[in-house]
């Protein structure tokens, strides 16, 4: 294990699917975390010693150098949806990788890969968007040579998008949504670390690759193909932008006039901006084919940990069994 990788954010949804594929190709990890203490669950995907989680503040240069000195190879998986504190959109997404960019270059690092996301775009009305594009600029500036992936919704076992509106499920008959006509490609998790392994490998040309999985559906079709799988009927309600931007501003309002102690963890008026817009993979870009990957299709997948929001649990196929049992 000589070679070692740098994983920023690495104990996250997707680096820690990074993190896992790198320490089965032999080489060590080093997972740069802001709170080292809360990822030690890392550790076990390795023989002792050779996955490490280490506190890292990305907005600070002698913690990122500390970081990637001595790598051979870096990652940046770090990205937030919500503002809050010092972790601005411009310190995290678009400072944050420049800085990782940069110092990765003066350090001699041989391979870099950024993750950002669809709809990055330098002239888009959302911070989010923004930043994102800011961020890729600034890591192609200082490091012509990365990899920078642009994954849509990312789902999986931890995803935060099936398991969250599965679990509004189990509240009500009613299922509201906001973008309910929005176009989504959803990647799974395992795929884009795939991807980042192949940029960490050298096995990716250099550039951009916007990731999208087998299947393109609205908003409203992922959450009626959701419900199908939790088994459960409800009306997948749309509600109109207009009203969702009222709803917005004041879960904004309540994390800014408590000082970020209420976050806003429900509708921010960025992610309003961003659902207005479709988020699948554009015409002739490159992507998973690109890289020899298969796409995994949802559902492949989405059985696997979505059970747990059915009425009966991982008992549904016995309690459909027991069903057919009283027919006969």
């Amino acid at each position: 294990m000589s070679r070692l990788v740098t994983i920023f954010g690495g104990s996250g949804f997707v680096g820690r699917y990074i993190a896992r594929r790198m320490a089965k190709e032999g080489w060590r990890v080093r997972v740069a975390v802001r709170r080292p203490n809360e990822a030690l669950f890392v550790k076990p995907y390795g023989v002792p010693g050779q996955v490490e989680p280490l506190a890292c503040n990305i907005r600070d240069d002698a913690s990122v150098r500390a970081m990637i000195r001595g790598a051979d190879a870096v990652v940046n998986c770090v990205g937030i949806l919500n503002s809050l504190g010092r972790n601005t959109f411009d310190a995290v997404q678009a400072e944050g990788p420049g800085r990782i960019a940069r110092i990765s270059a003066e350090e001699g690092v041989g391979h870099l890969v950024h993750v950002s996301a669809i709809g990055a775009d330098a002239g888009s009305d959302s911070d989010y968007a923004r930043t994102k594009a800011r961020g890729e600029a600034a890591v192609l500036a200082a490091f012509p040579n990365a990899v920078i992936l642009r994954p849509s919704i990312i789902f999986g076992t931890e995803d935060q998008f099936f398991n969250r509106f599965a679990g509004m499920a189990r509240l009500g008959p009613v299922l509201p949504v906001v973008g309910a006509s929005t176009k989504f490609q959803p990647v799974h998790v395992d795929d884009v670390a795939k991807a980042a392994v192949a940029g960490v490998l050298g096995q990716a040309a250099p550039g951009i690759y916007e990731l999208g999985g087998p299947e393109v559906d609205t908003f409203r079709g992922l959450m009626q193909r959701m419900l199908k799988v939790i088994q459960r009927r409800r009306a997948v309600v749309g509600i109109p932008f207009f009203v969702a931007r009222i709803m917005a501003f004041g879960f904004d309002m309540v994390q800014a006039l408590t000082l970020g102690l209420i976050e806003n963890k429900v509708l921010t008026r960025d992610q309003v901006r961003n659902l207005a817009r479709d988020n699948v993979v554009a015409p002739g870009a490159k992507g998973l084919a690109d890289l020899g990957i298969t796409p995994t299709a949802m559902e492949a997948v989405l059985p696997e940990y979505l059970w747990r929001y059915r009425p009966a649990g991982q008992f549904a196929a016995i309690k459909d069994s027991a069903k057919n049992l009283r027919k006969a």
